[in-house]
């Protein structure tokens, strides 16, 4: 068995899939943004949220749930999300994901996750994803910025 978790790039359809995403300050607003052209149902459980998440709860494109995490939140979830304040409530929501078979991922702590949040460039209908393993977010962005830079000069040569 191995030591070290290596992640393999997979590509699922999500369209029929619920998200639940606990926490709604500034990295879970960059995912729940990441996510949205690709998830089913989108459920963003938090105290308070951001200007962000409040503006798409307000748009439909979201439920917003006021209120602190509780295990009953987890009922009918494919796929979640913890980036809470609190690290104590992060370890329990993701203990009950493992519990329950539910792939989760922790944002404050990758060896606590299932899967990782890739940097995403969507070009009809290719999707690229790109992922450091955790490791590099910089190295990350940076490709990710060259790669958009290709396809947008590529559209101007056209």
């Amino acid at each position: 068995m191995k030591s070290e978790k290596k992640y393999f790039p997979l590509f699922m359809d999500l369209t029929q899939k619920k998200c639940v995403v606990f926490g709604a300050g500034k990295i879970a607003s960059r995912r729940v943004e990441t996510l949205l052209p690709f998830i089913g149902e989108l459920l963003v459980i938090a105290p308070k949220a951001s200007s962000r998440i409040l503006s798409l709860a307000g748009e439909g494109v979201l439920t917003y749930r006021e209120k602190v995490y509780e295990k009953e939140d987890l009922l009918g979830a494919d796929l979640v999300l913890t980036a809470a304040d609190d690290e104590t409530v992060n370890d329990e929501i993701y203990r009950e994901c493992k519990a329950l078979g539910i792939l989760v991922n922790t944002a404050s702590d990758q060896k606590k996750c299932d899967f990782h949040f890739p940097a995403v460039i969507e070009e009809e209908p290719i999707v690229i994803g790109i992922n450091g393993g955790g490791k590099d977010h910089k190295k990350v962005k940076q490709i990710r910025r060259e790669i958009q830079n290709f396809l947008e000069g590529k559209e101007k040569r056209k």
